[in-house]
């Protein structure tokens, strides 16, 4: 007889919670699991999935113009958004039905509510007020994007999350922020035809990215056509009859249909009991965790964007599976937040894996450069000005390669290929006595043989 109903409960439903609670099941752990939206989280259901089908559909409109130069006739072009909607929205109805149908299958109990803690081992369900007990209680609930509640008219402002249900689309656009939701979103749009512009209060887009990177897709994103407007935000909001206002700090005056804030994202804390089960919290509101993700609470653990540590599905998952190895499995282990690949679906494309140019110089002073920007084969014909840049950083005494950073078609996939080999330690030399596949853009990667810079701080 026990004093628990669950060996696991798992508030949050989104990909490091099933994966942490389809885990624990399948060790033999009584599991449960509360969501009180839908079942695959920010990630699935509105972010990164619907984001990259929104991207796929926006990048048709170059397409049909570089279909000329290969010699097609595109006849008339018309978009129409609602289609676009209601496909999407099919597809994350399919795979949130996946999610459910394998958490089911694994033997876990799901509650389609909120949930929230009342002390160390009891968890409140709200839609029926029922209370569980469970020995272990793991908090997945990611987080929430953020938005300027002193803003004057900021209630006119659409997150992200709105974005992916509007009913009209926007013939103009501001996106304000400058991180890789806010540069995504911007290609988007303007891709799909709206008058697009980017607001972001910063030196440059994409901080935390490496400075070519930052600057090149800068470039390439006013080429499309979008406004970048660098070292500004909006001072207030107004709605009109014709739209949307929008008056900046530094005196631009922006009218749109639509204004969308991606100004960061916040750990989704609020309200969830932490304080009443004793869980210390950070001062923006991230759960506190160790390299195992437990807080200071012996029965309590966190993962994902609640803790604030990583921000991307792939790591939530990962800490996820972590968690329920080592708890329920007795397989301890933890994950490795270093050499992760990335992407940023903009347009053009981001992939990176390792050090920016800039933390390399800060850790080892000495830093080779080996750069590459070159026009794709593929626009020798369409005619399109884009352009590619390779870049790799190399630690010179031990030949060891810091960093390879891609902008341009497909680099979110060659960075997760990328990945593998840094994380195995790979040095120029290996790059270098790697036979190139020709034709291609990631050749260049391995033909690469003298440095573009010697950075000797």
């Amino acid at each position: 007889m026990t004093d628990f109903d669950y060996d696991l409960f798992v508030i949050g439903g989104g990909s490091g919670g099933v994966r942490a609670a389809r885990i624990a099941a399948g060790y033999g752990a009584r599991v449960g699991i509360a969501e009180e939206y839908r079942y695959g989280g920010t990630c699935v259901i509105r972010g990164c999935v619907p984001k990259k089908l929104f991207v796929y559909a926006s990048k048709f409109s170059e397409e049909f113009e570089d279909a000329a130069g290969f010699g097609w006739q595109v006849g008339e072009r018309q978009f129409n958004w609602e289609k676009l909607i209601d496909a999407k929205d099919r597809e994350i109805a399919r795979l949130e039905g996946v999610y459910r149908r394998n958490l089911e299958r694994a033997g876990v109990e799901l509650f389609d509510s909120r949930a929230v803690l009342e002390d160390e081992h009891t968890v409140h369900i709200l839609s029926d007020d029922r209370r569980i007990r469970a020995k272990t209680i793991l908090i997945a609930v990611g987080a929430t994007p953020n938005v300027d509640a002193g803003l004057p008219g900021g209630e006119h402002v659409i997150t992200s999350n709105e974005a992916f249900h509007l009913a009209d689309f926007p013939k103009r656009v501001v996106v304000a922020g400058g991180g890789y939701i806010a540069v995504e979103f911007a290609g988007i749009f303007n891709g799909l035809g709206a008058e697009t512009t980017l607001l972001y209060r910063g030196e440059e887009i994409l901080r935390g990215f490496d400075g070519d990177l930052r600057k090149m897709l800068h470039e390439e994103m006013e080429r499309k056509g979008i406004r970048v407007i660098c070292g500004d935000t909006f001072a207030s909001i107004e709605k009109g009859p014709d739209g949307l206002i929008g008056q900046t700090h530094g005196g631009e005056t922006l009218a749109a249909d639509r204004i969308m804030f991606a100004i960061g994202r916040r750990p989704n804390t609020s309200g969830l009991g932490l304080e009443a089960a004793g869980v210390a919290v950070s001062a923006s509101g991230a759960i506190e965790v160790d390299e195992n993700s437990r807080t200071n609470v012996p029965s309590i653990y966190a993962v994902g964007d609640v803790t604030d540590r990583v921000n991307l599905t792939p790591v939530a998952i990962r800490e996820g599976h972590a968690f329920a190895d080592t708890v329920f499995g007795g397989k301890p282990w933890s994950t490795d937040h270093d050499m992760i690949p990335t992407a940023v679906f903009s347009q053009p494309e981001i992939g990176t894996v390792g050090l920016t140019q800039e933390e390399a110089v800060a850790r080892y002073g000495a830093v080779d450069v080996y750069r590459a920007a070159f026009r794709p084969m593929k626009h020798t014909l369409s005619g399109r000005e884009e352009k590619m840049l390779m870049k790799m950083l190399v630690e010179p005494d031990s030949d060891r390669v810091l960093g390879v950073h891609v902008l341009g078609a497909d680099a979110g996939e060659l960075s997760q290929v990328l990945g593998v080999a840094l994380r195995m330690g790979a040095t120029k030399a290996d790059f270098d006595s790697t036979m190139a596949v020709h034709p291609t853009a990631a050749e260049e990667l391995v033909t690469m043989r003298e440095p573009s810079e010697r950075i000797r701080a």
